[in-house]
């Protein structure tokens, strides 16, 4: 039931995505539908949507349309212009994923050469 609820979450988020142009409420509505989901079956929401909603007024975010992106001290501020509450998303982590990505790829480089 889990990956069933996690696959209608990504096809809500998706259609959301698509259909914001058209008609922003019904792209609300799909997150809404989705977050009723992950909360039903008590899973969370895929990372890769996680960002793509306020989390104060649950409507979906389109970068440059009814929310802005700002990068300062380390963290990444995601304004809704519907609400005016502001989401900080640290990315120290992303920091340091990249820099093992780019040691993991140099010492993977490195054995061939050997």
């Amino acid at each position: 039931m889990i990956d069933i609820a996690k696959e209608r979450m990504n096809i809500l988020f998706a259609m959301a995505k698509s259909e914001y142009n058209l008609n922003p409420e019904r792209s609300n509505r799909y997150v809404y539908l989705a977050l009723k989901i992950s909360k039903k079956y008590n899973t969370k929401i895929p990372l890769k949507w996680k960002r793509n909603y306020c989390k104060n007024c649950y409507k979906f975010l389109k970068p440059g349309t009814n929310s802005r992106i700002r990068l300062s001290n380390s963290q990444v501020n995601i304004k809704c212009m519907e609400c005016n509450s502001t989401m900080h998303i640290p990315y120290m982590n992303e920091k340091k994923l990249k820099r093992r990505a780019k040691i993991d790829t140099y010492i993977i480089k490195k054995r061939n050469n050997e």
